[in-house]
């Protein structure tokens, strides 16, 4: 009966410390894999990285994981002419396999999402005048010239460009010139830069700021 009790303590103490040196383990790369997507500039901030699925050091040495999750709020987004970032980024890589000495990296699928919030989509999505641009309601946006509020127009998205268009003038300024209608023609902009290969799939005005959805597929985020 001794024996037995011995050799059961000693299975669990040798199960505890193979999983603290997988935790440990999974630790160290999910620091080195952030780092890497930093400077392959696939990221323009530094991400939390979280690799999924245990144990780790099996997924590790077959260079294959299952989930790999990346978050954080300094990740940036660009038109091609200045960058804004992203609060509450949040992606979901799946089947992510490792090749060249880990040196690269491809995604089967991806999925993620993220806030740009108001004054920020105002600075890309400018035109021959500016104009502020806060929410209008679901699919709505308002807009706003020198403080004064202009009009209502739809926001809408096709590949990864962004447009506003449709505006009404309220009742006092559809009496104003021309200029106004001017100001108030269809607005859009174009992401050229976003985060790890992903690809716009909607972009929907919430009270806050202007939620960016992503999607992916066979992407190549190292290497």
């Amino acid at each position: 009966m001794r024996g037995v009790l011995k050799l059961t303590i000693g299975l669990a103490v040798l199960a505890g410390l193979l999983v603290g040196a997988d935790r440990m383990a999974v630790g160290v790369a999910e620091g080195e894999a952030a780092d890497k997507l930093v400077s392959s500039g696939r990221l323009g901030a530094r991400p939390h990285v979280s690799i999924e699925g245990f144990p780790f050091l099996t997924q590790a040495a077959a260079g294959s994981f299952d989930q790999v999750r990346l978050s954080g709020d300094g990740v940036t987004v660009s038109d091609g002419r200045q960058q804004v970032a992203l609060r509450s980024f949040d992606a979901r890589l799946t089947g992510v396999s490792l090749g060249d000495g880990y040196r690269s990296a491809t995604v089967r699928s991806a999925s993620g999402s993220g806030l740009v919030p108001y004054p920020d989509v105002s600075r890309l999505i400018q035109g021959a005048q500016p104009l502020d641009l806060s929410y209008g309601g679901p699919g709505l946006v308002k807009a706003s010239l020198a403080g004064v509020p202009v009009g209502q127009g739809r926001l809408h998205s096709s590949g990864n460009t962004i447009t506003a268009d449709g505006f009404q003038l309220p009742g006092v300024a559809a009496l104003l010139d021309g200029a106004a209608n001017a100001a108030l023609g269809p607005r859009s902009l174009t992401l050229t830069n976003l985060p790890a290969g992903l690809s716009l799939a909607t972009a929907e005005p919430r009270p806050d700021g202007l939620l960016l959805t992503f999607q992916g597929h066979d992407l190549r985020v190292l290497g």
